[in-house]
Formats: C-alpha cells, sequence, structure tokens
C-alpha cells in the first residue's frame, strides 16, 4: 500500500506533510476543469477532487491510498481560475480590491474503492489596491499559476487584511481537516 498525492503542487506537499504524512509519492492527475453552469463551489470542488482521485487510481494498485484536491476562489458565487495572462490577472486583483471573497478546496481520499469527500471554505478580506500595487505583483510572476491570480504565503499577504477560516486551505489543503479525515480512516500513523 503506497500514498499517492495525485497533484503537482509543491504547496500541497508542504502541508501534506505538516497534516503528518511523511512517505508519499506524486503522481498528478490531468483532467478537464470544466465546471456545469450553476454548481455550488462547495460541490464544484469536491466534483473535480473527485475527477481527479479517479484518474490517478485508474493507473495505481487497488491498495493504494490516493489523494487529490482542487482550490478555487470565488467572488459574488462566480469562480476565478488561473488567470489566462496578465491583463486576466489584472482584472481578477482589481475585483477582489476592498473586498471579501471565499476560497474553496475541495479534497477526495480514495481508499479501499470508496471515496472519501470533504470541501472547506475561507473568507477572505482584500484592503484597497492601488494600481502600481496589482502591477508590481503581476510583474513578478507570481500571479500567474494561481486560481484568483494570488497566492497568500507570498508576496499578496499585504493584501490580506484578515481571513476567517483555515489559512492552509487557502494554500491548497486544509491540513486539520485532512488530518481528521486520515484519523477516521486509520491512516494518520501508516505513511
Amino acid at each position: 500500500m503506497s500514498f499517492i498525492l495525485a497533484s503537482a503542487s509543491p504547496r500541497r506537499r508542504e502541508l501534506l506533510r505538516l497534516a503528518g504524512v511523511t512517505n508519499f509519492s506524486v503522481c498528478p492527475a490531468e483532467v478537464n476543469e470544466d465546471l456545469p453552469a450553476g454548481l455550488p463551489p462547495d460541490e464544484a470542488v469536491i466534483l473535480l477532487s473527485r475527477l481527479k482521485a479517479a484518474a490517478a487510481a485508474a493507473v495505481h494498485s487497488p491498495d493504494d491510498v490516493i489523494l487529490a484536491a482542487d482550490t478555487l476562489v470565488f467572488l459574488d458565487g462566480a469562480p476565478l481560475t488561473k488567470p489566462s495572462d496578465d491583463d486576466d490577472a489584472f482584472r481578477m486583483l482589481s475585483s477582489l480590491s476592498g473586498r471579501s471573497h471565499q476560497v474553496f478546496t475541495g479534497y477526495t481520499i480514495f481508499h479501499r474503492s470508496v471515496f472519501h469527500s470533504r470541501a472547506e471554505r475561507t473568507d477572505v478580506y482584500f484592503r484597497s489596491l492601488e494600481e502600481a500595487e496589482i502591477r508590481d505583483y503581476i510583474a513578478s510572476g507570481e500571479s500567474s499559476d494561481k486560481a484568483g491570480a494570488y497566492g497568500i504565503q507570498g508576496r499578496a499577504s499585504v493584501f490580506i487584511s484578515r481571513i476567517e477560516g483555515d489559512y492552509y486551505n487557502v494554500m491548497g489543503l486544509p491540513v486539520c481537516s485532512l488530518y481528521t479525515m486520515l484519523h477516521s480512516l486509520g491512516l494518520e500513523q501508516k505513511f
């Protein structure tokens, strides 16, 4: 039995270690991330994490434990995905300025042919941003591969006036919730 992280995210690797899993392999799962219209945020991230877990499970042993996750930023109920270019990143960050938004991470553990899924929500509050700040942040390159065009653990930390919920959820994996699930499945000491 092996533990497989179905994600290429270096942040998720770090967070998985915080949850107590230190012996795992990384095997990113690629899936179509187009979502059905009107799907609630918690259901959207769970759907994506289940699709990724299923894709990874298809190429691994049935005895393996698969963890897959997906994080999305929502503003006024609409998802903000990874920006397509700098203009898209500017549009996203401008829309977040001076407002709150929600970050949802869905994760799935596939174990013994059963999907175990949860979604976590964190509310994030941005202070009002100046155009020059946004352009400087985009020029740093940090916004290019992140949902909502920012990373809480990086330079965008100065944009965030407060959060309500799990900080690690915004990074991509809710550590406490994940540990609780691993414990309930008897897996927290196995890897």
